[in-house]
This record gives C-alpha cells, sequence and structure tokens, in this order.
C-alpha cells in the first residue's frame, strides 16, 4: 500500500520555540506540574487538546472574510444552521459559543436534583454541568472498553444491558435523557457501532427517553462504522452520520473538533417546546438565536468546516496518523488502549507505571515527564480529572482507568513531529523506573485538572 499522504499543501507556517532541559524543569515546577498552566510558547508539540487547536483551511479563511455580522438574520447563520441540519437532520438548530455552552443550556433545563443521566462515558465538562444542575452523570460503557489491552472493533459502545436494568431501576421519571459520545473520548477516543447506536435508541424508545448525542467527533466515528462494520462499506461518510443522527432526537457538539474550527458549537434538537425553552436560555447566557455568542465569520467557519470534515481523504489521512503513533510506541513495548482510537493515543499509566498508585496519579507522573523530556504537553484523563473523594471517608474513589491522552491536533504536525513525539514516549518509557507519584496541593471544587497544583511525591 502507497504512502497515505496529508491531503493538504501547507500555505502558512508559525515557528515553534525550542527549550532545554533545564529551562523545562523550571516551566514545570512554576507551573505547580500541572501542563495546563505552562505557557503555549514554551511548548514545543502541544497535544493537550484537539479542541479548537486545528488548521483551518483557505476556504474556512475566505469564509472568516466573507462573515454577515448582522445582529439578527446574518446570512451566515443560515449557512451555518444549512450545514448542520444536512447532517444531522434535527429540526431546531442553536449555536453556541462550544460545547459546553449547549451542555449547560440542556442540562439547567432537563437536570436537577434527583435526575440521572446515562452515557456510554461523561467528559469532562459534560458530566461538571449535568452535577453543577444538581443530576447525577452515570458512565455505562461496555466490559471490553475498560480493557486497555483488549482489542475490539467498537471499544466505546454503551452496555445495553445495564442501561435497561439502570432505567428499570430508577425509573424512567428520572431519566430525562440518554446521551450517547460518539466517539467515546474518555473511553480512549474509541467509536460506537451503528448496531449499538440503534439498540439505544430502540431502547430509549421503549421508554419513552430522548436520546441525545455527544457529537464532537462525529465523523471519526462514522469512518470508523464505515471501515469496521458490515454493511457499511460502500457507504459514504455523510450518509453514515445522517444514519445515525436518524436515531436521536438531538446532539450537543463542540464544533472545535470535527467542524475544524477554533471556537463553535451548537445544540440541535426536535422538540419544539424544548428548543423554544433552550433558545430563551440561550438569549440570557449566549447571545440572540442567529448567533448564540459568535461572531457570524466563525459561522462561517463552522460551516465550511462541517463539509470538510466529512471528506473521506482527510479522514484516511486523520485515522492513519494517530494509528501511525500507536504503532511505533506499541512496537517500544508501550501500553496504551489498543487499537488506537480517532484523536488521540491513550497511554495506559496503570501498566506504564505499576508501582505508582492511583492515590499518587501515575498519569500526572507521566505527563510531567514527558514534557520535561521533549516539551510534549498532554494531560491526564484517570483520578485527577474523575477522581473523586468518599463523602464518608474522604478517602480517594479511582475511575475504572489511568490514561493519559496524546490529541493530535486536525492538520497541524506533520509525519516529523509524530515521530518525534514517539521517540520522547519511548525515552519516557524507558526510563519509568524513575519516575515518582505526585500529591496535589491545590484544588478546585469542579473541573480541578484545569487549575490544580501539584508536588513531587517524596
Amino acid at each position: 500500500m502507497k504512502t497515505i499522504i496529508e491531503p493538504f499543501k501547507i500555505k502558512s507556517v508559525e515557528p515553534i520555540r525550542f527549550t532545554t532541559k533545564e529551562e523545562r524543569i523550571k516551566i514545570l515546577e512554576k507551573a505547580g506540574y500541572n501542563p495546563f498552566l505552562i505557557h503555549a510558547d514554551d511548548v514545543l508539540i502541544d497535544l493537550l487538546t484537539d479542541s479548537g487547536t486545528s488548521a483551518m483551511s483557505s476556504k474556512q479563511w475566505a469564509g472568516i472574510m466573507d462573515g454577515d455580522e448582522a445582529y439578527a438574520g446574518s446570512k451566515s447563520f443560515f449557512r451555518f444552521e444549512s450545514a448542520v441540519r444536512k447532517i444531522t437532520g434535527d429540526k431546531f438548530i442553536i449555536p453556541t459559543h462550544q460545547g459546553r455552552a449547549a451542555e449547560k443550556i440542556l442540562f439547567s433545563i432537563l437536570g436537577g436534583p434527583g435526575k440521572y443521566i446515562p452515557n456510554n462515558t461523561h467528559f469532562d465538562t459534560t458530566r461538571a454541568n449535568i452535577e453543577f444542575s444538581g443530576a447525577e452523570a452515570v458512565d455505562l460503557l461496555c466490559e471490553v472498553g475498560k480493557h486497555p489491552e483488549q482489542k475490539a472493533d467498537f471499544k466505546g459502545n454503551m452496555d445495553i444491558e445495564k442501561l435497561e436494568n439502570f432505567i428499570k431501576e430508577t425509573g424512567v421519571e428520572n431519566i430525562p435523557l440518554v446521551m450517547l459520545t460518539v466517539t467515546n473520548n474518555s473511553g480512549g477516543g474509541q467509536p460506537v457501532s451503528m448496531q449499538n447506536v440503534k439498540d439505544v435508541s430502540a431502547l430509549c424508545k421503549k421508554y419513552n427517553i430522548p436520546l441525545f448525542f455527544d457529537a464532537c467527533r462525529f465523523a471519526e466515528n462514522a469512518y470508523f462504522i464505515k471501515k469496521r462494520e458490515k454493511g457499511y462499506e460502500n457507504k459514504s461518510v455523510l450518509e453514515i452520520c445522517q444514519e445515525m443522527f436518524s436515531y436521536g432526537d438531538g446532539a450537543t457538539m463542540s464544533a472545535k473538533k470535527d467542524a475544524l474550527v477554533n471556537i463553535g458549537g451548537f445544540l440541535s434538537l426536535n422538540d419544539e417546546e424544548l428548543a423554544m425553552k433552550c433558545r430563551n436560555l440561550l438569549i440570557v447566557t449566549e447571545g440572540f438565536p442567529t448567533y448564540g455568542g459568535l461572531a457570524g465569520r466563525d459561522l462561517e467557519a463552522v460551516a465550511q468546516g462541517l463539509e470538510e470534515v466529512v471528506d473521506e481523504h482527510y479522514l484516511q489521512y486523520r485515522i492513519r496518523s494517530t494509528e501511525y503513533l500507536g504503532e511505533k510506541v506499541v512496537a517500544a513495548g508501550v501500553p496504551i488502549i489498543e487499537p488506537p482510537g480517532g484523536h488521540a493515543i491513550y497511554i495506559d499509566a496503570k501498566r506504564f507505571l505499576p508501582n505508582i498508585s492511583p492515590s499518587q496519579y501515575p498519569g500526572q507522573s507521566i505527563v510531567c515527564e514527558l514534557y520535561i523530556e521533549g516539551g510534549v504537553r498532554a494531560v491526564e484523563i484517570g483520578s485527577v480529572m474523575f477522581g473523586k473523594y468518599d463523602k464518608k471517608t474522604s478517602e480517594l474513589i479511582s475511575p475504572p482507568m489511568e490514561l493519559v491522552r496524546l490529541a493530535i491536533p486536525r492538520r497541524v504536525y506533520t509525519q516529523s513531529h509524530i515521530d518525534f513525539v514517539a521517540e520522547v514516549v519511548i525515552e519516557v518509557y524507558k526510563n519509568r523506573d524513575k519516575l515518582k507519584g505526585y500529591e496535589i496541593t491545590y484544588e478546585a471544587p469542579m473541573l480541578r485538572h484545569f487549575t490544580a497544583k501539584f508536588k513531587p511525591v517524596k
């Protein structure tokens, strides 16, 4: 097979600053051993997130110049609305400045004390917005998805049996909606099969519960369906997306992922009464319903990005570049979630550092060492991000997996950048016996991983 090349040419470049190992040790210490608090200029390869870090296309930049900044009824909104509706088929399209704003609006209306929101796996802001409303976020990931070393085509699936049991035990009246995250970010960027979408949808219809998608990486999920699920190999990615959304009642999306933009999002729905309530809250918190916290130019960029993201040449390159990094580190013995997901490689910190307990945050240890070794910024997805404290004993309750995510921005880094990242990861793995655990010296009550500070355990 011939080399899969980037389906684009580079038209503009941005220099990156090189630092020494000694400088990075001081920078990390000053940042409280939290890469979120490091100045971006001090980062060589930034894999903290794929959210809002994409390189936009020439047509997107052209759209920025063509954006209509009318306060109400902007032509850019109608192009945005048309692009979202073409993919989702949903009747009511509400723009927001990013995904968490859509979540905030939705859960402010449907959440609240005594309510429960099941998901295959909630990501951080989704969980935070649910819990902020007083509701409880519940993860019902399929069993194979909890085992990083086991290979399966659709490890992001919802456990259907657990979902039905949960509905029966909790009561339909206490479950305002069910969510499916595609792809499953916290579960390793793993895809959800169309069959699983159908099964979840059928179950929701049986109990008359709305189904919403967390659709941040819908196109990557559709590409995995095309490549791995029988009966979809000859369908276009757009057709697969349209079928997938047809089984739901709405979606939230951070356009900063699969819409290939730096800001933006939306909430899409089919329920007219719920849409009216959401629009009313949008006006209070985000802006008029035809701009929703975004400039017209941003609406144009999102609309164009939604056209570009379903291009199969782009998706082939995108998925393969992630897989390439996974293959290189696995060949050196580095334990990751296998097979690689769509947008990131997830290092299995439990197997990487079996000598460091979850209470000393092995993922944070790896994240810090990746920065010291090569200026690579990654993020912990484990007991720092999702750990909770027992209300009676104050002991840490850890999530099922301790992970480090290397999220690859779209259309930003070349193969040589990825080769460098692999070399850094492998070098840290070779010296893993020298790594130490960390303890938290400061944490916020919610979403603590963004601002927490740490110190090494002596």
